[in-house]
């Protein structure tokens, strides 16, 4: 006896799933600039890896006890490969509700797991593909009810992921509600210029709720979240970069928190020293130098990654390599605010450190640290509250952590370069100069009466400044606590030899991250 009537209806459902939203309503994604999101998971993962679950989720109408209509849900869900690696990948349909989660049947009896809980239980790399409404009042007609707002079975999910996996958003069409939350609910996140945008609630929202009106892009715009909110990290040009962003970010990162990071090419030697390193620091402090020329010198080329690349730019933090081995990277970029941590800047860092923590990486510093930046602008956005918090998550990371000083280093955002604990490295070139603060400002303040008193104040200053100068040799300072000053030629050779005799350390952290990581 054969089971061909039930398999033949499989393929029938597996058909009207497929259709998701119907023909014209994927029309008109399409005529948007959008791919659907069956389209969005092609593209993105190796060709043929796709193998969804969950298939059959979704709202039936039966006439006479037979099929005759089915909506799916408004997501699709599995598991593939990115460059050969196996992931979990979720995309919400706009076609099918805006990707409402309405008709999901989320906690039905017997429910069969959700995309996040196997990206736990199998640790996994969570990918998010957003492209939803978040809820609708339409879901109470679904559900006969209205309903109380409840996350302990969902949201705990995502941020115990960021404890577990690697994980990364693309924001890919208006996102609002809750998918709105889960774009920075991530390690990476990602949005497409000029079709994506996240809110808590759109312009109808707003106009309803404030008398503004407002278009959704200049609402929450790329322009707003990867430049001004810091919400979203990176933005893309085409939704084929924002997969691009996500398969290179990946690249660098385990699987999960108890695995290595996987190490890439070794086709660049550890030992080559760039020429141009001795005179890229200049000595007049107030010309700038190029510090993506900087970081080409000594990782492995081609290799950095930038992240949040127009959020808080004062600070540079991405992912990179050497002598194949990834790693976190950071500096100061003197271009902008003479690279001085501001609150923006420093929250970039932070998460480059939580990341670095949590997926076992080591950091590597670039440092020429003038100080947090100053100035009533700052003083309103809590200058001094961010400070602390870089302070803490300094004194509580364990990742194996180098900091080559090149410049200057001053007050508590110098010391935020520098560990006491762990396995912690600083080498200094000879352009270094620290302190407690600049010697110019400091000694204003330090020697005011005396400035104040003197018959000629500003050459008293000069004299005075003169003689701080004197002894802000970093070659006094070697003589006294042991610092090592290099060649800056030698700073790839180095690096390179601290990330090698990092790994022992790193494999020995492997597990869950001894603090959390907070988005």
């Amino acid at each position: 006896m054969s089971w061909q009537k039930e398999v033949d209806e499989l393929q029938h459902r597996r058909e009207l799933m497929r259709r998701m939203g119907g023909e014209e309503r994927i029309q008109r994604h399409h005529e948007q600039g959008k791919l659907t999101a069956r389209e969005r998971v092609a593209a993105i993962v190796d060709e043929g890896s796709f193998r969804e679950f969950r298939t059959l989720v979704g709202e039936s109408r039966y006439e006479n006890g037979e099929l005759a209509d089915f909506l799916p849900k408004g997501m699709v869900e599995g598991m593939a490969r990115l460059d050969g690696r196996k992931v979990v990948i979720a995309a919400g349909d706009f076609t099918v509700r805006g990707g409402s989660g309405a008709g999901a049947v989320k906690g039905a009896l017997g429910a069969e797991l959700s995309a996040t809980e196997r990206a736990l239980e199998w640790r996994l790399p969570y990918v998010r593909l957003l492209d939803a409404a978040g809820g609708s009042v339409r879901g109470f007609e679904v559900l006969g009810r209205t309903y109380l707002p409840d996350g302990h079975s969902y949201g705990q999910n995502d941020v115990a992921m960021l404890q577990t996996v690697p994980v990364a958003s693309a924001v890919l069409g208006s996102v609002a509600g809750l998918p709105a939350v889960e774009a920075p609910l991530s390690h990476f996140s990602v949005m497409v210029k000029g079709i994506s945008q996240i809110f808590p609630g759109g312009p109808p929202v707003v106009k309803a709720a404030l008398g503004v009106e407002i278009d959704k892009e200049a609402l929450g715009g790329a322009e707003i979240h990867t430049r001004i909110s810091g919400c979203v990290d990176n933005p893309a040009e085409s939704e084929e970069d924002a997969f691009q962003q996500i398969r290179r970010w990946l690249s660098y990162l385990p699987s999960s928190v108890h695995e290595m990071a996987p190490r890439g090419a070794r086709d660049d030697d550890p030992n080559r020293a760039e020429e141009a390193l001795l005179s890229l620091m200049p000595r007049d402090r107030r010309r700038p130098y190029s510090v993506k020329k900087l970081i080409e010198a000594v990782v492995d080329s081609g290799s950095f990654f930038e992240i949040a690349p127009n959020y808080g730019r004062s600070r540079v933090t991405g992912l990179a390599r050497f002598d194949g081995y990834p790693v976190g990277l950071m500096t100061n970029n003197p271009m902008i605010r003479g690279g001085s941590t501001d609150v923006a800047g420093g929250s970039k860092v932070m998460r480059l450190m939580q990341l670095c923590d949590t997926f076992h990486l080591p950091l590597i510093s670039l440092a020429d640290e003038p100080g947090f930046h100053v100035g009533l602008e700052m003083e309103k956005q809590g200058i001094e509250r961010a400070g602390a918090r870089l302070m803490s998550h300094v004194c509580l990371s364990r990742m194996p952590w180098c900091t080559i000083v090149m410049g200057r280093l001053y007050g508590v955002a110098g010391q935020c370069q520098h560990r006491p604990s762990g396995m912690f490295r600083r080498y200094a070139w000879p352009s270094a100069n620290w302190g407690s603060m600049h010697i110019a400002g400091g000694a204003t303040a330090a020697y005011r009466r005396e400035i104040e008193n003197s018959p000629d104040p500003d050459a008293k200053r000069q004299e005075i400044e003169d003689r701080l100068n004197a002894i802000a040799s970093p070659f006094r300072t070697a003589e006294a606590t042991g610092q090592d000053i290099i060649d800056p030629r030698e700073t790839r050779a180095l690096i390179c030899e601290f990330v090698e005799d990092a790994q022992p350390i790193l494999r020995s952290q492997l597990g869950p991250p001894h603090m959390p990581y907070l988005p």
